[in-house]
């Protein structure tokens, strides 16, 4: 009597290599995000003469950003967002249970950190999303810093930095490397880096290579993590009246 044993996945080490198409993507994103990192203030003027307000302007460039390195992004990883799908679709609960989990540590992480260090400071490039939310509707802000914007993070600052180039570097300096970087992104336009300002993107990069990390590099599971809190980042500012939302801002450190 023979038995038949089943043959673990073969590896697909195609997955994990630098395509030009990679390239492509990542330079549009730093060419881009460093021109208004550098010359913001020189291209607002200019902006508001082609939109109808500042709020008009300031979507329709995030809007063109994320869609254009969004459709890059997305072109450049189908094959491993179709894998991580298919892995992800094969343990639902998992996905399921796990996905608001991650939220929750990384909500937990951050409250812990910002309590550590005395206080949190609200980076210019949040005051900017958060006023930008409160003049644009919810609707439209959803495709944008729910879905794309996440998905184009994702695909940088964890397939990228540690699934690709882990595969030449260590994975550990890699995920270091994710981790600041991420953070640094995020505070862009700061007159000066603080540490209260860095933290909580500190503490939610580093939520999120552990869940990629630990689900074996799943671009998508870290996708959907990042998407979830997005949301309900989304929810929150949208479900308090903006009076009350100024208040807040004003009464933190």
């Amino acid at each position: 009597m023979t038995t038949t044993h089943r043959r673990p996945p073969a590896p697909q080490p195609e997955l994990y290599r630098f395509s030009p198409l990679d390239f492509g993507t990542v330079g549009l994103y730093v060419a881009v995000a460093g021109l208004f990192a550098v010359a913001g203030e020189l291209l607002a003027p200019l902006l508001r003469q082609l939109a109808p307000s500042p709020a008009a302007a300031s979507y329709g460039v995030n809007l063109i950003f994320y869609g254009s390195v969004g459709i890059l992004a997305v072109t450049a990883a189908r094959r491993v967002i179709s894998r991580d799908l298919r892995v992800l679709a094969t343990r639902p609960w998992f996905t399921l249970m796990m996905v608001p989990a991650a939220v929750i540590a990384m909500m937990i992480l951050t409250a812990l950190v910002v309590s550590a260090a005395g206080g949190v400071q609200t980076s210019a490039n949040q005051a900017g999303l958060q006023e930008l939310m409160q003049q644009v509707p919810a609707w439209l802000m959803v495709p944008v810093v729910v879905i794309v914007g996440p998905f184009v993070e994702e695909y940088i600052f964890r397939h990228l930095l540690i699934g690709k180039l882990s595969r030449r570097l260590n994975i550990w300096l890699c995920c270091a490397l994710s981790v600041v970087l991420f953070a640094a992104l995020h505070i862009v336009g700061q007159e000066a880096i603080t540490l209260p300002a860095l933290l909580p993107y500190l503490a939610m990069g580093a939520t999120l290579v552990f869940v990629y990390v630990w689900t074996g590099k799943n671009l998508m599971f870290s996708y959907f993590v990042h998407a979830a809190k997005n949301l309900l980042a989304v929810i929150f500012i949208y479900a308090i009246p903006p009076e009350i939302f100024e208040q807040l801002q004003q009464a933190q450190p």
